[in-house]
Protein backbone atom coordinates (compact mmCIF):
# COMPACT_ATOMS: atom_id res chain seq x y z
CA UNK A 1 0.00 0.00 0.00
CA UNK A 2 1.28 3.31 -0.81
CA UNK A 3 1.80 6.01 1.60
CA UNK A 4 -1.37 8.23 -0.50
CA UNK A 5 -3.51 5.14 -0.13
CA UNK A 6 -2.58 5.36 3.34
CA UNK A 7 -3.50 8.63 3.72
CA UNK A 8 -6.80 8.02 1.93
CA UNK A 9 -7.49 5.77 4.42
CA UNK A 10 -6.96 8.00 7.33
CA UNK A 11 -9.71 9.75 5.78
CA UNK A 12 -12.73 7.24 5.42
CA UNK A 13 -15.37 7.27 7.54
CA UNK A 14 -15.47 3.64 9.14
CA UNK A 15 -18.52 4.79 11.27
CA UNK A 16 -21.36 4.92 8.77
CA UNK A 17 -25.20 5.35 9.36
CA UNK A 18 -27.69 2.80 7.88
CA UNK A 19 -31.32 2.79 7.70
CA UNK A 20 -32.99 6.26 6.59
CA UNK A 21 -29.59 7.84 7.90
CA UNK A 22 -27.45 5.66 5.25
CA UNK A 23 -29.81 6.58 2.52
CA UNK A 24 -29.60 10.29 3.37
CA UNK A 25 -25.48 10.22 4.10
CA UNK A 26 -25.19 8.43 0.76
CA UNK A 27 -27.00 11.27 -0.86
CA UNK A 28 -25.43 14.38 1.32
CA UNK A 29 -21.43 12.76 0.92
CA UNK A 30 -21.03 13.91 -2.07
CA UNK A 31 -22.50 17.48 -2.01
CA UNK A 32 -20.82 17.87 1.06
CA UNK A 33 -17.54 16.99 -0.41
CA UNK A 34 -18.10 18.58 -3.96
CA UNK A 35 -18.59 21.93 -1.50
CA UNK A 36 -15.11 21.06 -0.08
CA UNK A 37 -16.47 19.99 2.99
CA UNK A 38 -16.03 16.73 4.96
CA UNK A 39 -19.46 14.48 6.20
CA UNK A 40 -18.90 13.38 9.99
CA UNK A 41 -22.17 12.10 10.97
CA UNK A 42 -25.70 11.97 9.72
CA UNK A 43 -28.91 11.45 12.77
CA UNK A 44 -32.89 11.21 12.06
CA UNK A 45 -34.43 11.54 15.67
CA UNK A 46 -37.66 12.85 16.98
CA UNK A 47 -36.16 15.57 18.79
CA UNK A 48 -38.52 18.54 18.17
CA UNK A 49 -41.07 16.85 15.86
CA UNK A 50 -38.53 15.07 14.02
CA UNK A 51 -35.03 16.15 13.30
CA UNK A 52 -32.40 15.96 10.37
CA UNK A 53 -28.96 16.61 11.92
CA UNK A 54 -26.39 16.70 9.15
CA UNK A 55 -22.65 17.98 10.78
CA UNK A 56 -19.60 18.72 8.79
CA UNK A 57 -16.33 19.77 8.94
CA UNK A 58 -13.31 21.08 6.82
CA UNK A 59 -10.96 18.78 6.42
CA UNK A 60 -9.05 21.06 9.09
CA UNK A 61 -11.35 20.03 11.25
CA UNK A 62 -12.88 23.85 11.86
CA UNK A 63 -15.87 25.47 10.01
CA UNK A 64 -18.07 28.94 10.09
CA UNK A 65 -21.90 29.43 10.24
CA UNK A 66 -21.63 30.38 6.52
CA UNK A 67 -19.90 27.75 5.43
CA UNK A 68 -22.70 25.73 7.16
CA UNK A 69 -25.76 27.79 5.77
CA UNK A 70 -24.00 27.12 2.07
CA UNK A 71 -24.02 23.35 2.95
CA UNK A 72 -27.59 23.35 4.16
CA UNK A 73 -28.84 25.58 0.92
CA UNK A 74 -27.70 22.70 -1.15
CA UNK A 75 -28.59 19.85 0.68
CA UNK A 76 -32.37 20.82 1.45
CA UNK A 77 -33.16 20.49 -2.47
CA UNK A 78 -31.82 17.10 -3.22
CA UNK A 79 -33.93 16.24 0.37
CA UNK A 80 -36.88 17.35 -0.79
CA UNK A 81 -36.42 15.79 -4.34
CA UNK A 82 -35.71 12.37 -2.61
CA UNK A 83 -38.52 12.74 0.37
CA UNK A 84 -36.42 10.12 2.34
CA UNK A 85 -37.99 11.42 5.53
CA UNK A 86 -42.32 11.32 4.86
CA UNK A 87 -43.04 13.41 7.94
CA UNK A 88 -41.97 16.82 8.58
CA UNK A 89 -38.40 17.59 10.20
CA UNK A 90 -35.95 20.14 10.76
CA UNK A 91 -32.77 20.26 9.32
CA UNK A 92 -30.29 21.05 11.21
CA UNK A 93 -26.98 21.29 9.62
CA UNK A 94 -23.64 21.59 12.66
CA UNK A 95 -20.30 21.28 13.30
CA UNK A 96 -19.00 18.22 15.06
CA UNK A 97 -18.53 20.31 18.25
CA UNK A 98 -16.43 20.09 21.41
CA UNK A 99 -17.21 16.80 22.27
CA UNK A 100 -17.00 15.30 18.30
CA UNK A 101 -17.87 12.08 17.37
CA UNK A 102 -14.53 10.19 16.24
CA UNK A 103 -15.38 8.58 12.75
CA UNK A 104 -11.91 8.43 10.99
CA UNK A 105 -8.58 6.75 11.81
CA UNK A 106 -6.89 10.40 11.27
CA UNK A 107 -9.80 11.75 13.95
CA UNK A 108 -7.71 9.02 16.73
CA UNK A 109 -4.10 10.23 15.41
CA UNK A 110 -5.61 14.21 15.73
CA UNK A 111 -7.31 13.81 19.19
CA UNK A 112 -4.20 11.56 20.94
CA UNK A 113 -4.21 12.45 24.29
CA UNK A 114 -7.39 13.19 24.51
CA UNK A 115 -10.41 11.21 26.49
CA UNK A 116 -13.11 9.12 24.85
CA UNK A 117 -15.89 6.77 24.77
CA UNK A 118 -16.04 3.67 22.56
CA UNK A 119 -18.69 1.73 21.72
CA UNK A 120 -18.50 -1.65 20.23
CA UNK A 121 -20.98 -3.80 18.13
CA UNK A 122 -19.66 -6.69 19.54
CA UNK A 123 -18.57 -7.53 23.41
CA UNK A 124 -14.74 -7.81 23.81
CA UNK A 125 -14.82 -9.77 27.07
CA UNK A 126 -17.85 -8.99 28.41
CA UNK A 127 -18.00 -5.50 27.49
CA UNK A 128 -19.31 -3.30 24.65
CA UNK A 129 -18.43 0.36 26.49
CA UNK A 130 -14.88 1.53 27.25
CA UNK A 131 -13.72 4.91 28.39
CA UNK A 132 -9.64 6.24 28.29
CA UNK A 133 -7.09 7.67 26.28
CA UNK A 134 -6.81 7.87 22.68
CA UNK A 135 -3.22 6.71 21.97
CA UNK A 136 -3.90 6.96 18.08
CA UNK A 137 -4.32 4.93 14.97
CA UNK A 138 -1.60 2.21 13.98
CA UNK A 139 -1.82 -1.15 12.07
CA UNK A 140 -5.31 -0.58 11.20
CA UNK A 141 -6.59 -0.33 14.78
CA UNK A 142 -7.81 2.56 17.00
CA UNK A 143 -5.96 2.66 20.29
CA UNK A 144 -6.87 3.45 23.61
CA UNK A 145 -5.62 3.17 27.24
CA UNK A 146 -8.74 2.31 29.15
CA UNK A 147 -8.56 0.47 32.80
CA UNK A 148 -9.63 -3.13 31.99
CA UNK A 149 -10.64 -5.84 34.56
CA UNK A 150 -11.46 -6.39 38.46
CA UNK A 151 -8.14 -4.31 39.42
CA UNK A 152 -8.98 -1.33 36.63
CA UNK A 153 -5.40 -1.76 35.14
CA UNK A 154 -4.72 0.70 32.56
CA UNK A 155 -3.87 -1.41 29.63
CA UNK A 156 -3.40 -0.53 26.01
CA UNK A 157 -6.39 -1.94 23.92
CA UNK A 158 -6.72 -2.01 20.13
CA UNK A 159 -10.37 -2.13 18.27
CA UNK A 160 -10.79 -2.63 14.53
CA UNK A 161 -12.38 0.05 12.60
CA UNK A 162 -15.26 -2.52 11.76
CA UNK A 163 -15.93 -3.16 15.25
CA UNK A 164 -16.31 0.34 16.18
CA UNK A 165 -20.20 1.06 16.34
CA UNK A 166 -19.82 5.11 18.14
CA UNK A 167 -16.98 6.76 19.41
CA UNK A 168 -16.60 10.51 20.50
CA UNK A 169 -14.19 13.08 23.04
CA UNK A 170 -15.38 13.11 26.60
CA UNK A 171 -15.98 16.96 27.36
CA UNK A 172 -13.43 17.75 29.49
CA UNK A 173 -11.38 20.85 30.60
CA UNK A 174 -8.68 19.96 28.42
CA UNK A 175 -10.22 19.32 25.90
CA UNK A 176 -12.78 22.75 26.31
CA UNK A 177 -8.84 24.71 26.79
CA UNK A 178 -7.83 23.06 23.39
CA UNK A 179 -11.02 24.01 22.00
CA UNK A 180 -11.42 27.23 23.11
CA UNK A 181 -7.16 27.83 21.94
CA UNK A 182 -8.86 27.38 18.38
CA UNK A 183 -11.05 25.07 17.41
CA UNK A 184 -14.65 26.50 17.47
CA UNK A 185 -17.98 24.90 17.67
CA UNK A 186 -20.84 26.55 15.51
CA UNK A 187 -23.73 25.57 13.86
CA UNK A 188 -26.69 26.54 11.71
CA UNK A 189 -29.81 25.40 11.12
CA UNK A 190 -32.24 26.01 8.49
CA UNK A 191 -36.10 24.58 8.91
CA UNK A 192 -37.06 22.33 6.29
CA UNK A 193 -40.26 20.92 6.19
CA UNK A 194 -41.77 18.18 3.87
CA UNK A 195 -45.37 18.11 2.89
Amino acid sequence: MTSEQTDLEKERRFVVETGVAGNIAALAEPVIEALGYRLVRVLVSNRDGGTLQVMAERPDGHIDVNQLTKISRDLSPLLDAHDLISDRYFLEVSSPGIDRPLVRPSDFEKWIGYEAKIKVNQPIDGQKRFRGIIEGYEDNEVLLRAPVGEQKTDQILGFAPQLIEDAKLVLTDELIKAAMAGKSAQSTDTDLKDE
